[in-house]
């Protein structure tokens, strides 16, 4: 009968991946700032030399706004002069929602954060980290030449041999927390315009970040070169036309349902730290002291600290659960289970009778 039972499953799974995925989230314009949650509080995290606001000191000292242009700026505090131990203020700011397996986020980004000191990034995380991972779409420090893309988990994920992306440069195919400082498994963008002055003087780019079954890939497009299907407002999306991504973890060696959980999107910029601030990074591009030349020094070496995001969009396969909403999370993401759980247990009814 076992095996029986298992076949009746087999029904209610799905067939196949899709690539195809529809519009179930927006963060732009006006409202963008409302489905976030500001972290309002000094950097415990990467243990940078910040404060990142709560959403009310934010907006009121101009850290976090809507430009002219529509769109939303985070920076860095580029006019307080400091005191010796005293922290800059900057902002972190994660999706109130969790988004599923499954799902696709495309990020237009205009301008992001660089300088000595600085460490920006667009990432995501399960609110358990590192249990659930993380995922890096954007993420760069100091005078960095190129931008980077990569994985963090628990030990037992690995950038394949076999990952078919563009780019050659790969730091480190560990992606366990565990493993080299926790550098993670770590791909550059082979684009210098990826990053710095070169990101800001051509306009930005799109990133588009794919969370699948089959693996975690991550595209991006220079100003002149996004797909027209990602242009105007774009209700869907199909990954298989956007080419070769410039980065991929295929889940034969990093099973995405083993070490990925719903994932909240974050928004970050910190100043020194466990990154930006180790002497065999910082010392790569920049010189003097992070914190005592930088972070104290002339608040104007942060005019470029900051992101300037037209939007972001998630996508989800149609028909599936994707947004997972903070008061509901755990009772949604139950929902389709127990109705699997409960025609399984009618086809083993059956299957009992006949």
């Amino acid at each position: 009968m076992f095996p029986t039972w298992i076949a009746c499953a087999s029904l209610i799974l799905p067939a196949a991946v899709s690539a195809q995925y529809n519009l179930v989230k927006e963060y732009a314009g006006e409202s963008f700032f409302d489905d976030w949650n500001f972290y309002n509080h000094f950097d415990n995290l990467t243990n940078g030399n910040v404060n990142f606001l709560g959403d009310i000191d934010a907006y009121h000292d101009k850290l976090a706004y809507i430009n002219d242009a529509g769109n939303a700026v985070m920076r860095v505090d580029n006019s307080s002069t400091l005191k010796f131990n005293q922290n800059r203020n900057s902002i972190r700011i994660s999706t109130k929602d969790q988004f599923t397996v499954g799902s696709v986020w495309v990020t237009d980004l205009r301008h992001v954060p660089y300088g000595c000191s600085v460490w920006g990034a667009f990432w995501s995380s399960a609110p358990t980290w590192p249990v659930g991972g993380e995922i890096d779409t954007f993420e760069a420090v100091n005078q960095d030449y190129y931008s980077h893309m990569g994985l963090h988990t628990n030990p037992g994920c690995t950038h394949s041999s076999n990952a078919v992306q563009s780019s050659t440069l790969i730091n480190s195919t560990d992606c366990s927390v565990q493993a080299n400082g926790n550098q993670g498994c770590i791909v550059s963008n082979p684009s210098p315009a990826t990053y710095g002055a070169g990101f800001a003087n051509s306009g930005g780019g799109v990133y588009v970040t794919e969370f699948a079954i089959d693996g975690i890939s991550i595209w991006y497009f220079n100003r002149t070169s996004i797909p027209s299907s990602l242009q105007g407002n774009a209700s869907s999306i199909d990954t298989t036309t956007l080419g070769i991504p410039v980065a991929n973890w295929p889940a034969n060696d990093c099973a995405v349902n083993e070490f990925f959980q719903p994932q909240e999107l974050v928004f970050d910029i910190t100043l020194c730290g466990d990154y930006a601030g180790a002497s065999s990074v910082f010392y790569q591009t920049c010189t003097g002291v992070c914190y005592d030349d930088w972070v104290l020094g002339d608040p104007s070496h942060y005019d470029n600290a900051y992101f300037e995001v037209s939007y972001v969009r998630v996508y989800g396969q149609p028909g599936e659960l994707t947004v997972l909403q903070p008061s509901s999370s755990h009772r949604s993401a139950e929902a389709p289970l127990l109705a699997a759980l409960l025609v399984v247990g009618s086809l083993f009814a059956l299957v009992q009778i006949f």
